[in-house]
């Protein structure tokens, strides 16, 4: 049986749901993209192995290999999505749709449709020239906890000297990227009647506090961290949503606030964690048990890579482009403690990810097709 071809390929991935989230009711199981990786792989000569997550045996990685023993490169990519806005989206996130030279659909670029490139480009090479192992990887809840990626880091056979992570990056290298810390301050006041205020206390008072604090730490790492690399070349401390209290005539007993932290490398989750308790310290021992800061997953540290790697230096001289920092964050932390060398680097723009009417520009199939084959080319042939 031979391998659909490429469009097949992409209608299969966008028609089969696989949402990550936080809330139960919108995230959904993976096995199906799955499923459908590995009887593509297994058409292709791949010997696969399909983990379930030891955290949620509803979850699942895919191990795709080609070739015997250690070293060659790893494609590498995560098989969920974000949720989607109903309302927003002008046709069915689940159906490839064709137009204005634009293929639109959930996951289009991020990024389901990177496998299908990766199985276009290894279906047109020629398996018996293969000299060095060849391994595609498809991870589960990227997109929330990073979950499957994290397992990954802990495989003790899986050991390539490569690997590419197909993140949207219209083929442009990337070599590091910053961290993601999501974290919630808790404030547990004392409720009553706001006729007499002083008999209880008020968690958005102290909350107000908090944040005076937190306004000097943003300031802080904004003015003592720099790497030029950067677009945004500091930390960033982000207030994301705030709640509290349930109504005007009562002292408010409860608020919290959620803020994003994005470290750069070199600045490690332990540090900025630390950074984060000692600008609360004050407020905690004034209001001892009211304060609470909490960890809303398990943060993502940053990717640092440098450009003088063999495999970015193969990137930039391919793709013609040099390779960039980003503020986003990736899986490629995580895969980078396999000890293989790393870059992020796939087809379609970071501009379109997690937005309504997600779409690949038609005009930048080829190219970025070209691009894939040649890295599998170079590194495995």
């Amino acid at each position: 049986m031979a391998l659909p071809d490429f469009l097949h390929l992409y209608r299969e991935l966008i028609a089969t749901p696989s949402i990550s989230s936080l809330d139960p009711k919108l995230s959904q199981s993976n096995r199906a993209v799955i499923e459908h990786l590995a009887s593509w792989c297994e058409e292709l000569g791949f010997a696969c192995e399909i983990k379930p997550l030891s955290t949620d045996a509803d979850k699942f990685n895919l191990i795709a290999k080609r070739g015997h023993g250690s070293g060659g490169l790893m494609l590498a990519g995560h098989t969920d999505t974000v949720p989607f806005d109903q309302g927003r989206w002008s046709m069915d996130p689940f159906t490839l749709s064709e137009r204005d030279n634009k293929l639109f659909g959930l996951g289009s670029i991020d990024m389901k449709g990177f496998f299908a490139f990766v199985l276009n480009a290894i279906a047109e090479l020629d398996a018996s020239k293969q000299q060095q192992p060849l391994i595609i990887l498809a991870t589960a809840d990227e997109e929330t906890t990073m979950a499957g990626a994290q397992e990954v880091a802990k495989y003790p056979d899986l050991k390539p000297a490569r690997c590419v992570i197909g993140e949207p990056t219209d083929m442009t290298p990337v070599f590091t990227h910053k961290g993601h810390m999501t974290s919630a301050v808790r404030i547990v006041g004392k409720s009553g009647h706001s006729s007499d205020p002083e008999r209880g206390i008020n968690a958005i008072e102290v909350m107000h506090l908090v944040i005076q604090k937190l306004l000097v730490l943003k300031e802080d790492l904004k003015n003592k961290y720099l790497i030029e690399h950067f677009a945004i070349p500091y930390p960033t401390l982000n207030f994301g949503h705030i709640h509290g209290g349930d109504n005007a005539n009562r002292i408010c007993g409860c608020c919290e606030l959620q803020l994003d932290m994005r470290p750069l490398p070199g600045l490690s989750i332990v540090e900025l964690q630390a950074m984060l308790l000692a600008a609360t310290q004050d407020i905690t021992a004034r209001y001892p048990g009211c304060v609470e800061v909490i960890d809303m997953h398990d943060p993502i540290p940053a990717f640092a890579g440098t450009t003088d790697s063999a495999l970015v230096q193969l990137a930039q001289k391919i793709s013609q482009q040099p390779a960039i920092a980003v503020n986003y964050c990736t899986e490629a932390p995580f895969i980078q403690q396999l000890g293989c060398e790393t870059i992020v680097m796939g087809p379609g723009s970071i501009n379109q990810a997690h937005q309504p009417d997600e779409f690949l520009a038609m005009d930048r199939i080829a190219p970025s097709q070209r691009i894939i084959k040649e890295l599998i080319q170079q590194s495995c042939w």
